[in-house]
C-alpha cells in the first residue's frame, strides 16, 4: 500500500493511498468501486452524501472536503502508529475518537450534541473516569475548536493542542504544556521550555525544592511552560512528568491492563524487603488510606488485597491507573510491617480534655501537610508551634514523653 507520507500534498498522498484499497477514517470514506482507464471512487463524509467521481474530477470534489482530508494526511502521515499508546494520547489531547478510529457518517443535518460519542474499551466496557468527560468531537467541530486550542487535563498537566497555521491550516498541529495552575498566566511570565529533557528537572522537586520521591504526587510545581511541541515530543514530556501513564491509560481502555495486586506483589519481594508479606491485612487498609488517595497520589488504584478480595478504602479518581503497589509503597509498608510486629502495650498519661484534643489536631496537621500553612498568631489551632511548644514544656521531659506502663507491665 502506498505510504501517506509519499507526497508533501494531501490530495496526491490520498489519491496514491486509495489506489491501492479503501481508506476509511474520521468519517471520510474512498474507495475504489471500478477498474481500467475509467477508474471511478466512491466517496463520503458526513457532510457528503456519497457519490462516485472519476479520477480527473475527484480532485476537485476533495478540495470541497479539505478539512477530512488534511486531518487524514496528519494522523496517517505525522502521526502514524495505528494502535499505539501514543497515537490514542494525542487523540484524546484533541477529542478525537480514540478506539474503533472510524466514525460512521451521519446526516449533514447532524447536530454537534448528538454527534459526541463515548469511546469504549474493546471489551465494550467505557472506564469510569472517561464515560463523562471524553466526549469525542467529529472533525469540524475539532476543526474549528484547534484554532483556538483545545484543553484538555492529566494529572496537574494543562494540555493544549492547536493548529500551527490558525489563518489557512494544513491540518499540522503542535501542543502547549503547563501547570493546571498557570492556566490563565501569561506565558511571558512563566520559564518557557521547548526541549523535553527539562520536563525530568522541572519533576525532580516540589516547590520548596525537595526532592519528589512520588513522580505522581500531586506536588508538581508550577511556573514553566512547554510550547510548540510535536506529537511525540508532547508524549515525551508527558512521559518524563508521569513515566507510564500514558501506556497504562490506554492499556486500561482497551481492556488489557495488567493488575498486580498486594499480596502477589508482597509475596515476590525478597532481601530487605522480604518482610513486607508479613503485614497484617488490617494494616493495607491503613497503608492505603495513608498512600493511595487522590490528596497523596494522583493515580487510580486498581490493585487490591488479593484477586477477589477489595479493600474498603476508596481508589481515587485520576485519570491513570495505578496496575501495582509502587515502590514507595513497598518501602513504607516495610517499616510498618516492622512497626506492627512489636506489643501493644497500655500507658497512662495525664492530659488535659484539650490537651488530648490538641494531639489528634497535630496528627491532623502533619498527616494533610498542613503545618506550613499555621500562622504563628493563630493560636486557636492545636497545631500552632507556639501550641505544640508549649506541651511539650509541659508533658515531655529530656527523655520523651511522661507516660508510665501500668504496674504489671514492669
Amino acid at each position: 500500500m502506498a505510504d501517506a507520507t509519499d507526497s508533501s500534498d494531501p490530495v496526491d498522498a490520498l489519491l496514491a493511498t486509495v489506489d491501492d484499497g479503501d481508506v476509511a477514517f474520521d468519517g471520510l470514506r474512498l474507495e475504489p468501486v471500478a477498474d481500467g482507464d475509467d477508474r471511478r471512487f466512491a466517496l463520503e463524509t458526513p457532510t457528503l452524501d456519497r457519490s462516485t467521481f472519476g479520477r480527473s474530477e475527484l480532485r476537485d470534489v476533495l478540495e470541497t472536503v479539505e478539512e477530512y482530508v488534511t486531518n487524514w494526511y496528519y494522523w496517517q502521515g505525522d502521526v502514524g502508529g495505528e494502535g499505539t499508546a501514543r497515537r490514542a494520547f494525542l487523540r484524546w489531547c484533541e477529542r478525537a475518537p480514540v478506539v474503533g478510529e472510524a466514525v460512521t457518517a451521519p446526516s449533514a443535518e447532524t447536530t454537534l450534541e448528538a454527534n459526541r460519542t463515548v469511546p469504549e474499551t474493546a471489551n465494550g466496557k467505557v472506564p469510569e473516569t472517561t464515560a463523562e468527560t471524553d466526549q469525542t468531537l467529529q472533525v469540524p467541530q475539532r476543526q474549528d475548536a484547534l484554532r483556538d486550542g483545545i484543553d484538555r487535563e492529566w494529572g496537574q498537566l494543562c494540555i493544549t493542542a492547536r493548529f500551527v497555521d490558525v489563518d489557512e491550516p494544513d491540518g499540522v498541529r503542535v501542543y502547549d504544556l503547563w501547570h493546571v495552575d498557570d492556566a490563565d498566566t501569561d506565558v511571558a511570565d512563566l520559564e518557557v521550555y521547548d526541549d523535553p529533557r527539562n520536563a525530568r528537572e522541572i519533576a525532580t522537586t516540589d516547590e520548596d525544592g525537595r526532592y519528589r520521591p512520588l513522580k505522581t504526587a500531586p506536588t508538581l510545581p508550577s511556573g514553566w511552560a512547554f510550547t510548540g511541541l510535536s506529537g511525540d515530543e508532547l508524549v515525551e514530556t508527558v512521559g518524563s512528568v508521569y513515566p507510564a501513564t500514558i501506556a497504562n491509560w490506554h492499556r486500561e481502555r482497551l481492556g488489557e491492563l495488567d493488575v498486580d495486586h498486594w499480596l502477589e506483589t508482597a509475596e515476590r519481594q525478597t532481601g530487605i524487603y522480604d518482610v513486607v508479606d508479613e503485614l497484617p491485612r488490617d494494616a493495607v487498609e491503613w497503608m492505603a488510606d495513608a498512600c493511595c488517595v487522590d490528596s497523596q497520589c494522583l493515580r487510580r488504584r486498581e490493585w487490591e488485597y488479593e484477586e477477589g478480595d477489595e479493600l474498603d478504602v476508596d481508589g481515587g479518581d485520576g485519570p491513570f491507573p495505578c496496575r501495582e503497589p509502587c515502590s514507595l509503597v513497598v518501602a513504607a509498608a516495610r517499616k510498618w510491617a516492622i512497626l506492627e510486629s512489636e506489643t501493644e502495650r497500655t500507658y497512662e498519661l495525664e492530659l488535659t480534655t484539650s490537651e488530648f484534643n490538641q494531639l489528634g489536631e497535630l496528627i491532623d496537621a502533619v498527616a494533610e501537610g498542613r503545618t506550613d500553612e499555621i500562622r504563628e498568631a493563630d493560636l486557636g489551632d492545636g497545631a500552632n508551634r507556639y501550641r505544640a511548644r508549649y506541651l511539650r514544656a509541659k508533658r515531655f521531659d529530656d527523655d520523651g514523653l511522661e507516660a508510665r506502663k501500668r504496674p504489671e507491665e514492669y
